[in-house]
């Protein structure tokens, strides 16, 4: 099946600082696509992957869940940790939580976490009835271009495959619960109005998460896609701010080599 036009992977072959960037559900990397590019505009590897299911078409999810999700992830992080000396990973909306399960699990092999509107809960009555409903129903509307400046659209799918729906819901689920092992310095990033993930995800991350190193920014301007939005600049100068800090080779001329 064709990937939608605008959907297509990213990579970007730069210094030895890495950066791994995860897209959210039923999106693409479409969403991150000017994120990774600013990155690599700044000399810094960069893969920001299409994930399993995503940027085809909506029915192509049915047959993916959390495990195929986060296991193409895991194996860009290992990729980048080959041949980087520094690696952190960005993630939006369900990439927030792939990007903090990454950091739960790999531990040290990430050196820090950027995540804009991170989910944490399906929220409200479908969510309950997803065990039952996604037997019945296939697909309910989807969620896609959220964003308050106008003429920005989110490539990605306008149906949410129920299936898919509950394995994101039991994923959400499963991080929570790691959360406490999250231990890397953190920039959290989140919008006041987002009609997609509320902030009671981001407030619930910040609350169980154990990294003392925490920067919580609000993004007035923007909806859930902010890094299509208003406050785009702003997320992509926050960020590489937040690498430069930890990394202060970051953006220096050479070869991705692991040092």
């Amino acid at each position: 099946m064709p990937v939608l036009p605008g959907a297509e992977p990213y990579r970007h072959e730069g210094g030895e600082i890495g950066v791994l960037l995860c897209h959210g559900f039923t999106g693409s990397p479409q969403s991150l696509r000017p994120w990774a590019e600013y990155l690599a505009k700044h000399g810094l590897t960069v893969s920001l992957p299409l994930l399993p299911g995503h940027g085809t078409r909506w029915e192509d999810m049915q047959i993916t869940g959390w495990q195929d999700w986060y296991a193409e992830v895991d194996r860009e992080l290992r990729a980048l940790r080959d041949r980087c000396a520094q690696v952190f990973v960005f993630g939006l909306s369900m990439g927030g939580a792939l990007a903090l399960r990454l950091a739960a699990k790999h531990g040290e092999a990430v050196n820090g976490l950027v995540v804009v509107n991170p989910g944490n809960k399906v929220h409200g009555v479908a969510a309950r009835a997803l065990p039952v409903a996604r037997h019945f129903v296939r697909s309910v509307k989807g969620i896609v271009s959220d964003i308050a400046k106008e003429d920005s659209e989110e490539v990605g799918y306008d149906r949410i495959p129920l299936h898919a729906a509950h394995s994101l819901r039991n994923f959400f689920q499963l991080v929570d619960g790691d959360l406490p092992q999250v231990t890397q310095p953190l920039l959290l990033l989140h919008s006041p109005q987002d009609h997609v993930v509320p902030p009671a995800d981001s407030a619930r991350v910040l609350s169980r998460v154990s990294s003392t190193d925490v920067t919580e920014i609000l993004l007035e301007q923007s909806y859930h896609v902010a890094t299509l939005d208003h406050d785009a600049d702003r997320i992509f100068d926050e960020s590489y701010a937040f690498i430069g800090r930890l990394a202060p080779r970051a953006g220096e001329e050479g070869t991705a080599t692991r040092g």
